[in-house]
């Protein structure tokens, strides 16, 4: 089985937000695969699909933080900045996180860790709806 969804994410803030109960409803074939692949794209290249620590809020803020003193807003060596001062570091912050994700399928189920979730990465301060493409693929 193939099948590929268009999934749109409600607009949010600068950060890193879970998103995985905003994806999997989205997804009712993932439930009857025995074994497969979901892969999940983010269309925009000011913004990031991750995996990490779902439970402690706290992990979201400190990986906002050090991202953004990694890579500060309007740095005077920036030449694009014609969409505003969070744009290019909007691109940076997601070529360092990444744009797509794999995750494997077991009974029906995505098979991430205990404590793992998929995230979010708006790195624009009004970053507005962003669109992920999942493709299901495995046996029933």
């Amino acid at each position: 089985m193939w099948v590929q969804h268009q999934i749109l994410l409600k607009p949010r803030p600068r950060g890193f937000h879970l998103v995985t109960g905003e994806l999997l409803p989205q997804l009712p074939e993932l439930s009857q695969l025995r074994v497969g692949l979901t892969h999940f794209f983010i269309q925009h290249s000011s913004a990031s699909l991750v995996i990490n620590e779902n439970a402690d809020p706290d992990v979201r803020v400190d990986l906002e933080n050090h991202l953004r003193r990694l890579v500060p807003d309007g740095a005077a060596h920036f030449i694009h900045r014609d969409e505003g001062p969070d744009d290019m570091p909007g691109h940076i912050k997601s070529c360092l996180m990444g744009s797509g994700l794999l995750i494997p399928v077991g009974a029906g189920k995505l098979l991430l860790g205990t404590w793992q979730g998929i995230y979010l990465g708006e790195h624009r301060d009004r970053g507005g709806s962003r669109s992920v493409i999942a493709t299901v693929f495995g046996e029933t």
